[in-house]
């Protein structure tokens, strides 16, 4: 069911567009409107799904039923859709390290969202939107972690990945300078985690035995006097996992400002954190790597 501009609308999703977050069908079915608008529509309960509340990371199935609110035309209102700076676009097309009919893979900043949020009028879904309409994100990195990140292009081929990716069959390593050294060369991490909210009012994920399942793996790869540079492996893809299991550990990231209270190495400006390695099974096998930014590179061979 549909209705005239300044009513409700209930849509049912189809098959092309079963499997894709709820957060991306809205923006589709919105048009240019600023995502932050998206996740306030979703946040206040105006959107539903079957009549409840939903998270914007919902996967929807085909035959789910969408309500979406009356939003003015942005053309037609006075504000203005999401502007994207042109030169942030052309610097994220330089950023593309694979292109191809099903994907696209991007080597993405440190400090760049991958989402708009509070404070943030867009983020790099909105830049690749610009750059391919059809781009849909399948994952996500923290916005002060560098590296790749894979966005499919149409609905079909999200859902084939966003499979692969529930099935554990896209492997995904990091690399990351932590604060101390860890026990052992080798530590596998199996420790729920949950987000929570602290004191101060700031979500953070900790380690608890009610949280979603979380396994991390992480290999030294250099014993330094202070730190140990690493390379991490995960099998799941929670909020903040591998800061939060660098935590759990007593080891955390270095130059992560939440979940380490220490000072980082002199020069260090950023969270040392940076998706380096994607292997994916489909269409074909491929591996795409990310060399280590040339910042990251400097602090390790100051610590040297």
């Amino acid at each position: 069911m549909s209705g005239e501009p300044g009513t409700v609308r209930e849509v049912a999703v189809d098959a092309d567009h079963g499997g894709q977050r709820l957060d991306n069908f809205l923006s589709r079915e919105l048009g240019q409107v600023p995502r932050s608008l998206v996740y306030r529509l979703i946040r206040t309960g105006q959107v539903r799904v079957n009549g409840g509340r939903a998270k914007p990371m919902r996967k929807l199935e085909t035959g789910d039923r969408v309500r979406i609110p009356p939003v003015r035309d942005p053309r037609g209102s006075g504000a203005q859709p999401v502007k994207v700076p042109a030169s942030r676009i052309a610097e994220i097309q330089e950023c593309i390290v694979h292109r191809q009919d099903e994907f696209i893979v991007v080597d993405k900043p440190a400090g760049l969202a991958s989402q708009a949020g509070t404070g943030l009028a867009w983020g790099l879904n909105d830049v690749m939107t610009r750059i391919d309409a059809r781009a849909v994100p399948v994952h996500r990195l923290d916005r002060e972690t560098s590296g790749l990140m894979l966005f499919a292009l149409g609905a079909a081929n999200a859902r084939e990945l966003q499979q692969r990716f529930r099935s554990g069959e896209v492997e995904k390593r990091y690399l990351a300078l932590l604060d101390g050294h860890l026990d052992q060369p080798r530590v596998d991490v199996d420790m729920p985690l949950k987000k929570i909210r602290d004191a101060s009012g700031q979500h953070r994920v900790v380690a608890a035995e009610d949280g979603q399942a979380a396994r991390s793996s992480f290999k030294r790869l250099e014993r330094l006097e202070r730190h140990d540079f690493v390379e991490v492996r995960i099998e799941t893809g929670r909020t903040h996992q591998i800061r939060a299991h660098a935590n759990y550990l007593g080891t955390p990231v270095a130059g992560d400002e939440r979940y380490n209270p220490g000072l980082p190495p002199a020069g260090l400006t950023r969270l040392f954190l940076h998706a380096g390695y994607l292997r994916l099974p489909w269409p074909e096998d491929q591996v795409f790597s990310s060399p280590l930014p040339a910042e990251l590179n400097h602090i390790l061979e100051r610590l040297r």
